[in-house]
Parts: C-alpha cells; sequence; structure tokens
C-alpha cells in the first residue's frame, strides 16, 4: 500500500447555525486519512456525525451548515480552498458518492441513460454516441442483464437494487479515485445488499480505486473494510484495523456497539444495549460527549473532552481509561 494518502482530512469542523443562537457541531475536529485501494468504514448511531462528514469532504454542505475549518486534502489538493467552479471538475470525477436513498438522489424525469451520459460528457468530453456505447457498458458492468432497455427506463421502474445499481454506474462512470458509499444498502433486504457489497468490492479492484464505507452496520464493516474508524458526537472516538477492533475494542462505546450485536455462538443470550440515545449535536455534555451513557464514567469525564491518542501500535481511542498507558 502505497504511503502517499489520497485523502487527508485534518481537524474538520462543521458546523449548524440553528434558531435561538443554537450552534449544532454535527462534525467537530475531525482526523483521518484515506489510502490508495482500501476501504475505510466510519460508523456509528445515527446522529453521530457520519454523513455530514461525507457531504463536507464533496462540498455539499447548504445553508445553514458551514466548514468553518480544517483542510480536506484530496490527492494534495485543499478542497476548502476551491472555488464551486473548480470544485465542480473533481466532484463526480476523480471523487463520487453513492447517496443512501437512490430514489431521491436519481432525477425522476431523465432516463437512467441520460444521467450517466450526462456524468460522461460533462467530465470526459465525449461525442453523445460515445457516452451512450460507455453507459451501456457500465450497466452491464453492475449487473444489468438487459443494458440496452434498461438505458432508456425511468428510476421510478426499476426496483430498490436496481437504483442502487444504477446510481453506482453514475458513480463510477469517470473512474474515480475515491468513492464515497453513505449507507449503500438502506432499505434493501438481506440478499440485495449482500450483492451491492460484494459489487462494490468488485469495482474496487476493477477500477483501484478506495472506498469511504458509511454505515451502521458492524456486520458489513467485518466483511468489507480493511480498516474502521468509529463516530460519536461528531468526533472520532476509535481507529483501527478491523480485526484489531474486533478482537480488543479500546473505547466504551465500540464495546457498546460490539456487545448489541448477536452471536451465533450461543444459543440463548441477552444483547446488550447503550443506554440514552445520541445527543442533539448543539446540546453535548460537558467533557467527554460520551460520559452520560458510558458505564466507565469518572468525575474527569465529566470536566474535559479527551485527545485521540495511539494507545496501541495504529490503534486510537478518545478515552481517559487509557491515559496511563500512553
Amino acid at each position: 500500500m502505497e504511503k502517499t494518502p489520497i485523502l487527508e482530512v485534518k481537524d474538520l469542523k462543521t458546523y449548524f447555525y440553528l434558531e435561538g443562537n443554537k450552534v449544532a457541531k454535527a462534525v467537530d475536529g475531525v482526523d483521518f486519512q484515506i489510502y490508495p485501494g482500501e476501504t475505510v468504514a466510519l460508523v456509528g448511531e445515527s446522529g453521530s456525525g457520519k454523513s455530514i462528514t461525507s457531504l463536507s469532504i464533496m462540498k455539499l454542505i447548504d445553508k445553514p451548515g458551514k466548514i468553518e475549518g480544517g483542510s480536506i486534502l484530496f490527492s494534495g489538493t485543499d478542497l476548502i480552498s476551491l472555488t464551486e467552479k473548480q470544485m465542480t471538475k473533481i466532484r463526480g470525477n476523480d471523487m463520487a458518492m453513492i447517496f443512501q436513498e437512490p430514489m431521491t438522489a436519481l432525477n425522476p424525469v431523465f432516463t437512467i441513460g441520460n444521467q450517466i451520459m450526462e456524468s460522461l460528457r460533462k467530465h470526459q468530453k465525449i461525442s453523445k454516441k460515445e457516452a451512450y456505447i460507455k453507459a451501456v457498458e457500465l450497466l452491464k458492468i453492475v449487473g444489468f442483464p438487459r443494458a440496452e432497455e434498461t438505458i432508456r427506463e425511468y428510476p421510478h421502474q426499476l426496483s430498490g437494487g436496481m437504483r442502487q445499481r444504477a446510481m453506482i454506474a453514475i458513480a463510477l462512470s469517470c473512474n474515480p479515485k475515491l468513492l464515497i458509499a453513505d449507507e449503500p444498502t438502506t432499505a434493501l433486504d438481506a440478499t440485495i445488499q449482500a450483492q451491492i457489497l460484494t459489487l462494490l468490492d468488485e469495482m474496487k479492484e476493477k477500477f483501484h480505486m478506495s472506498i469511504l464505507l458509511i454505515t451502521h452496520d458492524l456486520g458489513i464493516v467485518a466483511e468489507h473494510a480493511d480498516r474502521v474508524m468509529v463516530m460519536y458526537g461528531g468526533q472520532i472516538v476509535e481507529s483501527t484495523s478491523v480485526e484489531r477492533l474486533f478482537e480488543n475494542p479500546l473505547h466504551p462505546y465500540t464495546r457498546g456497539l460490539l456487545e448489541s450485536l448477536p452471536s451465533i455462538d450461543r444459543e440463548v443470550e441477552r444483547l446488550g444495549a447503550i443506554k440514552g440515545i445520541v445527543p442533539p449535536a448543539f446540546n453535548f455534555p460537558k467533557g467527554c460527549r460520551f460520559s452520560d451513557r458510558c458505564p466507565y464514567a469518572m468525575e474527569e469525564c465529566h470536566q474535559s473532552n479527551p485527545k485521540l491518542l495511539e494507545i496501541e501500535t495504529n490503534h486510537q481511542a478518545r478515552c481517559f481509561l487509557y491515559k496511563e498507558s500512553v
């Protein structure tokens, strides 16, 4: 694996300015890297900041949201410093995104073919005929058995799984270096979910790209990711390889997530549960953001927020339980 990251996010802060002078710190000081050819998973409960992180990377944050600080280095270029016109040349071309609900991401009044061809003609400057031929080829690659017919169909004529395949075809049309997949299997049944995730793995190999896989499902992480970052309260609380996370989770939040998973090793079991809910981003507790839900919380946890530190080799955690070992 190459040493230079394809994406390097440093101290990213994305805030939303709400009524009553409330500030929702949806992403608050996030750091991570993604290297060429790897799949990195970003996991956490709903409301932890995963999707806002991905939208920030794509620079798709609308008012009242704003990227307030940090840098997003993509192939050495800081995306935050780019104008919208400059960003348009990268978005959909070198960097693409699959959204979690294809029915709202696809345009209902244009055919599938039109939507793939638009991306091709915009970024690759090819003729309409060339774009048509490549669009058919892409639909075949992502598993459409009758691509020539599908290219003339509209999103509502396709099943959920087929719409997601069409989204993947659009995302892959310009051979992106980085693909962001935001909950790509939401609302799909288990069989179709497995097919879509296997397809993404195959496309990663075929197109030699990196993937940022956003999910709340640790089962998906175990099967399809190389590294994993656990997110809570707008911050990364643990980061390591997939194997190490499952063998030795350090952060109490990660442990809680893993304990809530069913196991095939035992006939009868009581699943664990993390007490409470994720607090709104404008009302995080003082100190560690997990402190009011954590079974190990100490006085210090309610006073100050720990830093994300390397506790073991290539294993980082944001927790005062490990301050003695650092």
